[in-house]
C-alpha cells in the first residue's frame, strides 16, 4: 500500500526550459514547423508534477502518469524560454491530479490536467512487459 499522508492539495512546483531544436515538432516528428512541440510541452509539465512530488513518496513508491488533458494554445519558437507551472489539486486515494499551466514571456502557452497514480516501484515494474 501507498501512503498519500504528507500529499495535501496545494503542493507545487515550476520547472522552465529554454526551447531548442531538440523541442521541436520536426525533431520529435509530431509536425513539421520548427516550434516548441505539444509532446515536449507535456512532457515538461509531467517533470514538474515529478518535482512537486519529490521527498513527498515513501521509500519504494513512485507516481506514474495515467492522463493528460492538455490544450496547446500559441507556439514558441527556438530560443524561447517556457515555464511550466503545476498545482497538485486534488489527491483521491492514489489518484493525483494537478492543475498545470505554461507560459512564456508573452503570456499562456498551454493549460491542462496532469493525473498520476502512487505505485510500488517493484510492483509496478513486475508488470512490464
Amino acid at each position: 500500500m501507498v501512503s498519500t499522508v504528507t500529499l495535501r492539495p496545494g503542493l507545487n512546483s515550476k520547472v522552465t526550459l529554454t526551447v531548442s531544436r531538440n523541442d521541436t515538432a520536426l525533431a520529435l516528428r509530431s509536425g513539421d514547423v520548427p516550434v516548441l512541440a505539444t509532446p515536449r510541452l507535456i512532457a515538461l509539465c509531467e517533470e514538474a508534477t515529478c518535482k512537486a512530488l519529490d521527498g513527498h513518496l515513501e521509500q519504494g513508491s513512485t507516481s506514474v502518469a495515467v492522463r493528460v488533458q492538455f490544450d496547446h494554445l500559441a507556439p514558441v519558437g527556438i530560443g524561447a524560454t517556457v515555464s511550466a507551472e503545476v498545482v497538485l489539486e486534488k489527491v483521491d486515494g492514489r489518484r493525483l491530479t494537478f492543475t498545470a499551466s505554461v507560459s512564456d514571456s508573452s503570456g499562456l502557452v498551454g493549460a491542462g490536467k496532469v493525473t498520476r497514480v502512487l505505485v510500488m516501484r517493484s510492483r509496478f515494474l513486475e508488470k512490464v512487459r
